[in-house]
């Protein structure tokens, strides 16, 4: 029997990028093909689709700033990571390079391009990321999760595919819980998360907040807190004085079906969270991140948002006083609350991953 194409992905070590890796993964597997990971070092703690003897790395480096002294080192190591990338091509001769974002794509992309294999990337924000707007020009498509992110450029607009974002099996299964509202009086689950990394700015907040709630609401919380080891006793202090019914952790294996149980999600607006919440139609309330040059995390939470499906709140207005008032607000509408999941599920795809393997299967002309 011939062996069947082999399929490369190319991620950056976080689960923004890896995470729609793997769901492309999934898909192209069930069709008979072969996939591969290209990352670099921080996905080997990955314990996903790709086990180990599925994963090559390669050199990388993000550039910083300007310092001249830290361009040129990612610069060597970046044309490093090429050239091995580049043996890679010849020596596992995949069909095409699938990149996901982030600066780990760049060595397997370009490498790919200079051995004439075919090249996509996908881009899960709002706006295209700057490794990928780098790639973009050398590629032979592009697939984004979000509608008119390139139509300015029509350079790159005719090969520009919308695709949305794909989501691994515990999204989907995770989409398949209906949301159900608030009873009035009955028990509130809010989860607070802040990125696969935790975030200071939910430890500093949202302790401060819980405790400016009226007391009638202490007693129907049931928190649920990603929450940085070295914040840990400063929060968990908190809410045990309140008596608060609260779940703390440094990182949640199992987020998707947390996102589907909880009333109520407090959290920032990487796009791979965003699209999460969209798929499995949850409410929230985003704080971007600010200070990205791309303003990337501001513009995902715009696109629910402006549906209805969230509340957008920039992190200079983020303060325990604001979220107690949107909290108390929203748990004495539950009509409200089930509107905002409602609206959220209308602006979520769940057959991304088919499609966007439907895009490698053309462009590798297999």
């Amino acid at each position: 029997m011939d062996t069947p194409p082999l399929i490369l992905l190319a991620a950056g070590g976080t689960g923004g990028h890896l995470f729609p890796a793997e769901a492309l993964g999934v898909e192209l597997i069930r069709r008979g093909f072969r996939v591969r990971l290209v990352t670099d070092e921080r996905a080997l703690k990955y314990s996903g689709l790709f086990t180990k003897d599925m994963i090559d790395v390669v050199a990388s480096e993000t550039a910083r700033g300007r310092n001249p002294l830290q361009l040129a080192h990612a610069a060597i190591t970046l044309a490093t990571g090429t050239l091995s990338a580049f043996n890679l091509m010849r020596r596992l001769k995949p069909a095409a390079v699938i990149g996901f974002g982030g600066y780990p794509t760049l060595p397997p992309l370009i490498a790919a391009r200079l051995a004439g294999v075919p090249g996509i990337i996908h881009d899960a924000n709002a706006v295209l990321g700057r490794a990928n707007r780098f790639l973009s020009r050398h590629v032979r498509a592009i697939a984004t999760s979000l509608p008119g992110v390139l139509d300015r450029d029509p350079a790159l607009a005719g090969k520009t595919a919308t695709v949305g974002t794909p989501m691994r099996p515990a999204i989907l299964a995770a989409a398949a819980v209906k949301y159900v509202a608030p009873e009035t009086g009955g028990p509130l689950r809010l989860l607070v998360v802040g990125g696969s990394q935790g975030a200071r700015i939910m430890a500093d907040i949202v302790p401060g907040a819980i405790e400016r709630l009226e007391p009638v609401l202490w007693s129907r919380l049931a928190l649920t807190q990603q929450v940085r080891e070295e914040d840990m006793t400063r929060v968990r202090a908190v809410y045990d004085r309140l008596k608060i019914n609260a779940e703390l952790a440094p990182f949640f294996t199992d987020l998707p079906a947390r996102l589907a149980s909880n009333h109520l999600v407090v959290s920032r607006s990487g796009a791979g969270t965003v699209a999460e919440l969209a798929a499995i139609g949850r409410p929230s309330i985003l704080v971007p991140l600010p200070g990205a040059i791309d303003q990337d995390q501001f513009a995902n939470a715009g696109v629910l948002s402006q549906v209805g499906g969230a509340l957008r709140i920039p992190q200079t207005e983020f303060t325990s006083d604001r979220l107690a008032a949107e909290i108390s607000a929203l748990a004495a509408e539950p009509a409200r609350l089930a509107a905002m999941a409602e609206a959220a599920r209308g602006a979520g795809r769940l057959d991304a991953a088919e499609r966007l393997a439907d895009l490698v299967v053309k462009v590798a002309g297999i």
